[in-house]
């Protein structure tokens, strides 16, 4: 990481943001919230929190069934969000965005569609080592069912997956890659691009998650050029149990659907059941319509403020930040790849990290300790866990210091 002198001058109004955020005027034990939880979810803007209460208050319907006016509101809202979703993204058009439960229930769907199509028994699945576990456990139970293969992609120190190793993968059996953009863990920032130009020479396409990217930089998937791509709602500022399945056009039209139910359906007769259009095809029963105009709306809000302002803010506050934490002796960084975001998953020796974290939340701090849903990483390291600060836009320099003081304080009276 590169040393910065002193905090960066940014060029958004960071006090003008974290007004926007009610829970950050929280305060914990008598002290004043330090959110560093964010790689689990993110907090929301007034925006949306205002918006979920106007639907539940005068619009409330079911989506799609009804000719009544509150039904055709609520439809066109749900619409509206989709097509928001399409521009934040980039897809070509709307028939390529599904509204999921969230990037485990995305994955859920493409391993389920695609395995039961496309995978037999022998072939192989490629993922990596740092996948969070929904990015695991699902083509683990495709190649149970399929007698199929799981290949691992493995990282170095640095926590940056070794591409020579990724290219040796390849044989004339890989049916698909299920990447993830940015690592929970360690903060990696993968070459997906590049991987997934790899990937498609040899003719097999390529699934990424985006769950910690979406927030952190502007996302264009035609230009990635990837042929699946989901995120959750709640780690981009929306509400929880809401997502995002993109696929490419003729990768969806050509896939059996993952449920059935209402909506999803054509015509349904004993004899036999057609299936409808392109998205609905992979949206049984009543949505979370709710979530998913709410989830518009956080994307709107995103674009209201702008990724150039939101990158180099972050980038700078990830400098900052991982300078203040090398200060601190005996604390050891895990990740530290040249291309990263604001994740920092540290242990302090002598110190065990449950015990770190307790002593940071009485100071109004809020961290993660644990695996965080990535085991492979952590036997990687031979560790059992770590703790992590995972930040945002709307964290400041003064929550870094914040989180050096805390530290500080936990090694006086640990060690």
């Amino acid at each position: 990481m590169p040393m910065i002198p002193d905090k960066p001058t940014v060029s958004i109004d960071i006090d003008l943001i974290r007004r926007n955020f009610p829970v950050l005027q929280t305060q914990v034990h008598g002290k004043p919230l330090v959110y560093l939880d964010n790689g689990a979810t993110t907090q929301k803007p007034r925006v949306v929190i205002d918006k979920l209460n106007e639907l539940y208050e005068s619009k409330n319907s079911s989506i799609h069934r009804g000719v009544h006016f509150l039904s055709e509101q609520m439809t066109g809202e749900y619409e509206h969000a989709r097509e928001t979703v399409r521009n934040f993204i980039n897809a070509r058009n709307t028939n390529e965005i599904v509204f999921t439960s969230g990037a485990t229930g995305s994955i859920n769907t493409v391993a389920f569609s695609f395995g039961e199509k496309y995978v037999k028994e022998g072939d192989e699945i490629i993922v990596s080592e740092m996948e969070h576990h929904s990015n695991i456990v699902p083509w683990q139970m495709l190649c149970a069912r399929k007698k199929a293969k799981l290949k691992v992609i493995p990282f170095d120190e640095n926590g940056e997956l070794i591409q020579n190793e990724y290219k040796l993968l390849f044989n004339d059996k890989t049916r698909l890659v299920a990447i993830t953009q940015v690592s929970n863990s360690l903060g990696t920032v993968n070459p997906v691009k590049e991987m997934i130009r790899f990937a498609h020479d040899h003719h097999v396409p390529v699934l990424i998650d985006g769950a910690q990217a979406v927030q952190h930089s502007s996302v264009d998937v035609q230009d990635l050029d990837c042929d699946f791509y989901v995120f959750s709602g709640h780690k981009v500022f929306g509400p929880t149990g809401i997502g995002v399945l993109y696929g490419k056009e003729i990768m969806l039209d050509a896939l059996p659907p993952y449920q059935g139910g209402g909506d999803m359906v054509d015509c349904v007769k004993f004899e036999k059941t057609t299936y409808n259009e392109l998205p609905f095809k992979f949206e049984a029963g009543t949505m979370n319509y709710t979530g998913a105009i709410g989830l518009g709306t956080a994307l709107e809000y995103i674009g209201s403020i702008g990724f150039d302002a939101i990158t180099q803010h972050e980038k700078s506050l990830c400098a900052y930040t991982h300078n203040k934490l090398k200060e601190i002796e005996g604390l050891d960084i895990y990740g530290n790849a040249k291309e990263k975001i604001s994740i920092f998953s540290f242990l302090i020796q002598g110190l065990h990290p449950l015990d770190t974290g307790m002593i940071l939340d009485k100071m109004g701090i809020a961290l993660r300790t644990g695996t965080h849903c990535t085991q492979p990483v952590m036997d990687h390291f031979q560790i059992t866990g770590t703790i992590r600060a995972s930040m945002a836009f709307y964290n400041s320099f003064g929550d870094a210091d914040r989180l050096i003081e805390g530290l500080k304080k936990a090694v006086s009276m640990l060690k």
